[in-house]
């Protein structure tokens, strides 16, 4: 804990969630979090089942969507548990190795998720832009390159992020006035002039968020040019149709992360900061396999294959 004293030393952090809120506004948020979290996981679960297993699934766009469902369990397993757990118990804190931990997780694993949905747009561009050496340009083996890419610049830059949050001391007020341990946050309770390592990290975010975005843009403008140069009206449908579920998740998670990661610190407080926390951790990773499931024939085809093919080793079991 904190002391009042000058040459006090943080040891373990507060994280103040929803304390705040009366034991039955937490029994509801406790209620709520738990189906999103569920529903989360049993929707990302199957995702990454069926485009493992199902054989029909086989293109990059599923290899990249069960990367995709990956990270997002990772992400919301991060941070979501514990929050679950503060609001049903009164003890909050978290010691520095913990929260250090979980942000080094949530850091590698968001800008992973980044990288991959810029891949994915590049991905729809080869496809409709390319279809003839589709299959060439995008071959298993630069797949697993490219995912493997997301995986490593997501988890160097994490140890990045971590040491600009983590290099000085701590020794102010130690409660940190959100659900998970989130880096400008953090940074806030540091000794001495944290506008150095925000500046960083702000600098990071632009990096991280905006180059992908620039791939994803530049994707998508030439998938544009290419569908509008066709003449069949329908044809034009059937493609952008392909491309609507990715740019739907790709807006969610912009939206969020850059509001949290690029605006100014003034412009925040605990009923901004957890909203949009709320939306980038557990709706958005609720929100992807809900989206390509819906908006995918092949999706809604391979899970109802997966849930009979679950039902009948059931039933042949009894």
């Amino acid at each position: 804990m904190v002391d009042t004293r000058n040459d006090s030393t943080v040891t373990e952090f507060i994280l103040v969630g929803f304390e705040q809120s009366t034991p039955s506004t937490r029994a509801l948020l406790f209620a709520l979090f738990l189906a999103l979290y569920s529903l989360a996981m049993a929707m990302n679960g199957l995702i990454i089942f069926i485009t493992w297993t199902d054989p029909r699934l086989n293109s990059p766009m599923y290899f990249f969507l069960g990367h995709l469902s990956f990270l997002d369990v990772c992400f919301i397993t991060t941070t979501i548990p514990q929050m679950l757990i503060h609001l049903v118990i009164k003890n909050h804190t978290l010691t520095f190795a913990s929260c250090l931990s979980q942000m080094y997780l949530v850091f590698g694993v968001g800008v992973a998720e980044c990288i991959l949905l810029a891949f994915m747009a590049y991905d729809r561009y080869a496809a409709i832009c390319h279809p003839l050496s589709y299959a060439q340009i995008m071959s298993r083996q630069v797949c697993v390159k490219l995912v493997s890419t997301a995986w490593f610049f997501g988890l160097i830059n994490g140890i990045l992020l971590d040491y600009m949050t983590f290099r000085g001391p701590f020794c102010r007020d130690n409660h940190i006035e959100n659900f998970f341990c989130e880096a400008p946050i953090v940074i806030t309770l540091s000794c001495g002039d944290p506008q150095f390592s925000l500046r960083v990290i702000f600098a990071d975010a632009i990096v991280v968020l905006l180059s992908p975005m620039v791939l994803i843009v530049i994707s998508y403008a030439r998938i544009l040019a290419s569908i509008l140069g066709r003449s069949s009206s329908s044809g034009r449908g059937k493609t952008f149709s392909t491309c609507a579920s990715h740019l739907t998740v790709v807006i969610f998670f912009y939206t969020s992360a850059m509001f949290s990661y690029m605006n100014p610190r003034s412009t925040h407080g605990p009923d901004k900061d957890k909203p949009f926390s709320l939306l980038y951790t557990i709706i958005t990773p609720m929100c992807n396999p809900i989206i390509y499931s819906f908006r995918n024939k092949e999706m809604k085809g391979a899970m109802v294959r997966a849930l009979r093919r679950s039902s009948l080793s059931q039933a042949e079991s009894v």
